[in-house]
């Protein structure tokens, strides 16, 4: 059990950076695997970014963000960070943060319907 909630969005122009944070509740963190998942208007939830239960752990990335956008986590502080750079308009959505228990192959991590545990989502809107 974990609850989850993020902040950081904002309104921001083309080639800006945004840090989001995602803030988890209860002592076991660590035994999650947590994902980003992005949902413009009109269009389906999509994979962003996600990383194993460990601080530094393996992380993956949609096409769309790869190197532009990096996950991390801090167990300590029981939170996940998406650092997102040379935004672009494409980038604009309600970005969600996202958490399953354990360890969980990549293809998991990659659907938004395999994970348990959802924040209430953050704005960001990047204007051209």
């Amino acid at each position: 059990q974990v609850q989850l909630v993020e902040s950081g969005g904002g309104l921001v122009q083309a080639g800006d950076s945004l840090r989001l944070s995602c803030a988890a509740s209860g002592r076991t963190f660590n035994l999650y695997s947590t994902g980003w998942f992005r949902q413009a208007p009109g269009k389906e939830r999509e994979f962003v970014t996600a990383i194993d239960l460990r601080s530094g752990g393996t992380t993956y990335y949609a096409d769309s963000v790869k190197g532009r956008f990096t996950i991390s986590r801090d167990n300590g502080k029981n939170t996940l960070y998406l650092q997102m750079n040379s935004l672009k308009p494409e980038d604009t959505a309600i970005y969600y943060c996202a958490a399953n228990y354990g360890y969980r192959l990549s293809a998991e991590l990659r659907d938004w319907l395999k994970f348990e545990h959802w924040g209430q989502g953050t704005q960001v809107t990047v204007s051209s």
